[in-house]
């Protein structure tokens, strides 16, 4: 008496689906999990040490702060009017700076606004002690 039923003749086909969906979810998972690019080597141009302006007035200074309104002259705006002041004064460049709890988000929508608006910015890295 056999208990175990003898082996087909026929090759017994692999089924890749299962092993193609193993492998889509580890690419997923892989891709979610790795980072491309330090942040630490995160380049932006900088170049506000060689430069001078012609009547001698130092850029406008704006510092993004933790709930997105950007600080300058001693008062907080929001994006939309800072935007419409600085091109009410001819502003083209102006030096960017950054509260420590200011969330990157909030630092790239005001890096990008103020590049649309034909505004040149600089930004300026805080020293922080954990830097």
């Amino acid at each position: 008496m056999q208990l175990v039923d003898p082996r087909p003749n026929r090759p017994i086909p692999i089924r890749i689906t299962p092993l193609i969906d193993v492998v889509f979810i580890l690419l997923v998972f892989f891709m979610l999990t790795t980072r491309l690019l330090p942040v630490d080597y995160l380049e932006l141009a900088n170049n506000t040490g060689q430069r001078s302006t012609a009547t001698g007035e130092p850029l406008p200074e704006l510092r993004v702060n933790a709930d997105g309104t950007v600080r300058w002259k001693e008062k907080d705006h929001t994006l939309a009017q800072l935007l419409s002041t600085l091109n009410a004064e001819g502003v083209s460049e102006a030096n960017l700076a950054t509260t420590p709890d200011t969330s990157l988000a909030h630092f790239t929508r005001t890096l990008s606004a103020l590049d649309n608006a034909g505004i040149e910015p600089h930004w300026k890295r805080a020293n922080t002690p954990d830097s």
